[in-house]
């Protein structure tokens, strides 16, 4: 039998060759799958690392959150309208963990809640090592703040004799200060004058006190009334003051809104905010202001938000405040003019202060007027932010 090819010389050359590019084969495939995974074990841990700077971003914004309560608090609700800010631009910040850095924006969408919207990215997508821009991880977190718990409010809570004069007016029944909007219904009447059971209302001239009931001695009502308000005192809600000045004469300072550009300048010690303006620039700043030392006067001013006196106020002309006043010492009014002193919210005087004179005197045409808005509105912008309890949380992408 004679064979078909009488020559093989060579079979060995391709088979082997065969076999190389087989085996060459198999090992690119086995190199491409390893570096595949390997890759997608990297994405995933850049993810995870930017979800983690992302997360801590927004608790680090909820941690420091009274170190800028009063420019979050001067937010519009979202959306507002130009100039009106209602969101704050978060800056590319490193994370205190050294993996990576977020920002993001705050945006706040009522008086008590907030939207944080964070982005996180890992450290070697930060600074571009990544080919294809890295890893990022996107989350919103919503917050709402905790205000301060008041005692049961009354236009004016005393903790010492109380003497009223010339057609000075102290009204429990709610009032909505000119021009305020998304203040809701009235309150309920509140007490016009609450003191202790042994403390005197004397009145001389033609003053008015109207409420539920015009007085009321409260044998509840003690000094710690006026110095702890739920879980906060008065020394650490003073500790967490935007305005802290000494006492003096305010009436030879302008005490007034500062405007830089087309928003609020709250690093000015002397605005306290625009009651008078609500749509204006400052409109939603309402400051926590302690004033220090024995003996404060004021005239012709105006301000909102909580004020804090260590010593004794006196008030002259037309000066106006709205929201909570809490004084340790002793108040005093000599209204004059066409505008006279008005304080829209609550007053609480505890008259403790070691001075000659502990009696509030409250004369001219002085106006004390409960307003549940302007405490709601003050209050709210005193509370630091929590978490919400349930679907607080979601992932952005």
């Amino acid at each position: 039998m004679k064979h078909g090819l009488d020559n093989e010389r060579g079979m060995a050359l391709a088979i082997a060759i065969v076999a190389l590019v087989v085996m060459g084969a198999a090992i690119a495939g086995a190199l491409f799958s390893g570096i595949q995974e390997q890759r997608v074990g990297e994405n995933e841990q850049r993810v995870l690392a930017s979800f983690g700077v992302a997360e801590e971003g927004a608790y680090e914004i909820m941690r420091g959150w009274d170190d800028h309560r009063a420019t979050y608090a001067a937010l519009y609700s979202f959306p507002a309208n130009s100039p009106a800010r209602s969101a704050v631009v978060i800056n590319q910040t490193p994370s205190m963990s050294g993996t990576g850095s977020y920002w993001g924006t705050l945006f706040k969408l009522n008086d008590e809640l907030y939207l944080i919207d964070v982005t996180g990215q890992d450290a070697m997508s930060v600074v571009g090592r990544i080919r294809g821009g890295g890893g990022s991880q996107r989350i919103g977190l919503l917050v709402r703040t905790k205000p301060l718990a008041l005692p049961t409010p009354a236009a004016l809570t005393s903790g010492g004799a109380n003497v009223l004069g010339g057609n000075a007016s102290i009204n429990g029944y709610d009032q909505i200060p000119p021009g305020w909007g998304g203040c809701g219904p009235t309150d309920s009447a509140r007490v016009g004058i609450r003191t202790q059971a042994n403390d005197t209302v004397t009145t001389n001239g033609h003053p008015t006190i109207l409420g539920q009931p015009p007085v009321l001695k409260d044998p509840t009502l003690a000094d710690s009334s006026f110095s702890t308000y739920g879980d906060v005192t008065y020394a650490q809600l003073a500790n967490r003051a935007d305005i802290t000045l000494s006492a003096q004469d305010f009436s030879k300072k302008s005490i007034a809104p500062a405007v830089s550009g087309a928003g609020c300048n709250t690093t000015v010690l002397t605005n306290w905010g625009s009651p008078t303006n609500p749509t204006g620039p400052c409109g939603g700043y309402f400051p926590i202001i302690h004033i220090t030392g024995t003996d404060a006067s004021i005239s012709g001013q105006e301000g909102q938000g909580v004020l804090l006196v260590d010593g004794s106020l006196n008030v002259h002309g037309d000066f106006q405040f709205f929201g909570v006043v809490i004084i340790k010492g002793r108040l005093k009014t000599t209204a004059s003019g066409g505008t006279p002193a008005h304080f829209w919210g609550t007053v609480m005087v505890q008259d403790t202060v070691a001075l000659a004179d502990t009696t509030n005197n409250l004369t001219g045409n002085a106006n004390l007027l409960y307003s549940k808005c302007a405490i709601v509105k003050a209050l709210d912008k005193t509370g630091v932010a929590s978490q919400l309890r349930s679907r607080a949380w979601i992932q952005l992408y």
